[in-house]
């Protein structure tokens, strides 16, 4: 990292409100200090605020790279989540608040609702002949019903695969072949940008190639015609909803398979992530309440993931759902209905924290201050960022823009495979510094190594390992424990590898670099893309920006950056925009970093979940055929961005 670049970072440091952290940056709370003197104990003490069958007496039993927790344990994670707080008199508390595309569109689910509506489902599961240890794909839209599914295959111990609503059939048949799944669960369709997008129609092409599946279950949210196989085909509301409210759940052991998720973006095999009951549930559970600081009797809860990917399974479903939390969820795009369609939101519904995306967060910072200045978003008292490492200049104007100056900011840092956070500062408790992840949470352990696994020090960087087991660590890929131990162990002696990079501060504070595969080598000199990225949207002029490595003859690797400017911008020379471009990176960085292209584009590849597709940027600027591009809101922009990139070039100085 660069002298100036680190200023700038240290700089920002202002921007943390002082009231909401503790006064001494480098105090050690208690929460930090007990889960410091035993971990392992520390955890064993977090179960507790789970409703157990049988308590369990054994923690951890750790066989490198496998962990079990609290395996002697018993328990629900759909009691866990619904029924415990209907018994303890919280029926009529909303577990959500469901906001759909189409503006009238809205319901209103209690906990009591949310009982009956998991109890209904498990029945018609059971009656569709799924057994503890079956597989239940689900690919659904962001409706009430996907909750629903998820919590009724928990209700009787089947795994559920979540397929994200925005994957083709063959991508959906790949993964409900490997998880052996029986029956899918699945809707006619759902919105997306003020259309009806069916989801029927693909899950039949995916059952071409997948003999085993013996039944389908149809939600009807949009009303299209869909076809129907008799005798597999099931409606849900045929099913689903003529059967019996109340429902006696079974009792699993903790390491009972929850769910399998398989991660996206390879051209391999997909690895199916599998994560068990016990020990999942407690850390998400625990780390939802300490991060997000929650106040379940009067915080409305939003988080804008897609349950189609892990942080919607973690915070939208298990984790808040556990804790008992109210929240906010929906369907479809942020300017569904206008640009200012998510401050409504927050307005109407008086969200208290909103968890979102750094990717979501630039968007908003394009569109400008407008839109939110038009509401009233003195609800909010904590705003998160999730997916992916949030620059300073977003997380600053988050803070100010959205937050008003007055609430905490998290920039948290985990994986599929991690299950849970893992590295995140806790407002009231740590200090905090727009754009790091800081620390790790209290009761993981994580380091940043240099290539023989040795701990960096302070001003150095590194590769982000995880040194101890943790409770919601997966708990291997389905079906293929030798990839599991080669992919994740192989690497580092006794670490896990989380594929990141990482750099420690003059603080020891940790900052993320993004994957260490997006780490390029330019004539030698390795540079970050993220540190790329995080100075050009430095720059007054840019709103969002991707960069990634071509290759080149000269220097082997050169950086190809893809900028979205702020619409104020959009009509300045391109010429004299990439010159002050790549003269601001020479300055921020060095002058090695300067981009060999720049290309402006109105808008990036992105996935529905906000992640920008790196790597089709990197089809483009190598001049490949492109990877799938099914999981894009809006495929065509890779075709545009690659004309664009063609009608303008970018003389390499």
């Amino acid at each position: 990292m660069s002298s100036d670049l680190e200023a700038l970072l240290h700089e920002t440091r202002r921007f943390a409100p002082p009231a909401a952290f503790a006064a001494a940056a480098n105090a050690q709370p208690s929460i930090y200090d007990e889960a410091a003197a035993d971990p392992v104990a520390w955890w064993r003490q977090q179960a507790r605020r789970l409703t157990w069958d049988v308590e369990p007496t054994e923690t951890l039993s750790w066989n490198r790279p496998f962990a079990t927790w609290f395996a002697d344990g018993r328990l629900n994670a759909s009691v866990n989540c619904v029924d415990r707080h209907v018994a303890n008199g919280l029926g009529d508390r909303v577990a959500f608040h469901w906001v759909g595309e189409p503006e009238d569109d809205t319901r209103t689910i209690t906990y009591r609702d949310l009982l009956a509506m998991v109890s209904q489902a498990a029945h018609a599961l059971t009656d569709m002949g799924v057994r503890r240890g079956d597989r239940v794909a689900i690919y659904m839209p962001m409706i009430p019903e996907a909750v629903v599914a998820m919590l009724a295959c928990a209700r009787i111990g089947a795994a559920h695969s979540v397929v994200f609503g925005g994957f083709a059939a063959d991508a959906l048949s790949d993964r409900i072949r490997d998880a052996d799944c029986r029956v899918v669960i699945t809707a006619d369709g759902g919105y997306r940008r003020g259309a009806a997008a069916a989801l029927k129609p693909t899950v039949d092409e995916a059952l071409a190639d997948c003999p085993g599946v013996t039944g389908v279950l149809v939600v009807r949210r949009t009303g299209q015609d869909v076809a129907f196989v008799e005798g597999r085909d099931h409606w849900w509301h045929d099913l689903v909803e003529r059967q019996s409210t109340e429902h006696q759940p079974e009792s699993f052991p903790a390491e009972q398979p929850l769910y399998i998720m398989y991660t996206s973006g390879t051209t391999a095999r997909p690895k199916g992530i599998m994560h068990s009951t016990g020990g999942y549930l407690t850390q998400v559970a625990t780390t939802h309440w300490y991060a997000h600081d929650l106040k379940p009797e009067t915080d409305v809860c939003w988080t804008s993931a897609d349950i189609g990917w892990v942080t919607g399974h973690s915070y939208i479903v298990y984790g808040p759902l556990a804790n008992g939390a109210t929240q906010v969820m929906y369907e479809g795009t942020p300017d569904a209905g206008g640009r200012d369609r998510w401050w409504r939101i927050v307005e109407e519904y008086k969200v208290t924290i909103l968890y979102t995306a750094p990717t979501a967060i630039r968007t908003f910072m394009k569109w400008g201050k407008e839109f939110p200045a038009a509401h009233d978003l003195s609800s909010l008292r904590l705003l998160g960022s999730v997916g992916e490492p949030i620059n300073p200049e977003a997380w600053i104007w988050f803070y100010e823009t959205i937050g008003g100056s007055r609430c905490p900011v998290i920039d948290t840092w985990w994986q599929t495979e991690t299950g849970g956070m893992m590295m995140t500062p806790l407002p009231g408790i740590a200090a905090a510094k727009p754009g790091a992840a800081m620390r790790a949470f209290p009761g993981i352990s994580v380091d940043v190594v240099d290539h023989d696994g040795h701990s960096v020090g302070n001003g150095q960087g590194g590769f982000l390992v995880i040194t101890q087991p943790w409770p919601a660590m997966t708990r291997g890929i389905w079906g293929d424990p030798e990839r599991f131990a080669e992919t994740y162990w192989s690497r580092f002696e006794n670490a896990y590898f989380a594929g990141d990079g990482a750099k420690r501060d003059e603080d020891g504070d940790i900052w993320l670099l993004g994957r260490v595969d997006d780490v390029m080598n330019i004539s030698g000199h390795r540079i970050s893309t993220t540190e790329v990225e995080h100075a050009l949207v430095g720059h007054h002029s840019v709103a969002e920006a991707a960069v990634v490595g071509a290759s080149d003859e000269t220097t082997g690797q050169a950086i190809v950056a893809f900028v979205t400017l702020k619409q104020e911008f959009a009509e300045q020379s391109d010429d004299e925009l990439i010159t002050q471009l790549r003269e601001h990176i020479a300055r921020t960085i060095s002058p090695i970093a300067k981009p060999r292209q720049i290309v402006f584009t109105p808008d990036l590849p992105k996935t529905r979940s906000g992640k920008i597709m790196r790597r089709l940027l990197r089809d483009v600027a190598e001049h490949r055929a492109l990877g799938d591009v099914t999981t894009l809101t809006d495929p065509n922009v890779v075709n545009m961005i690659g004309d664009l990139m063609n009608a303008h070039q970018s003389d390499d100085e």
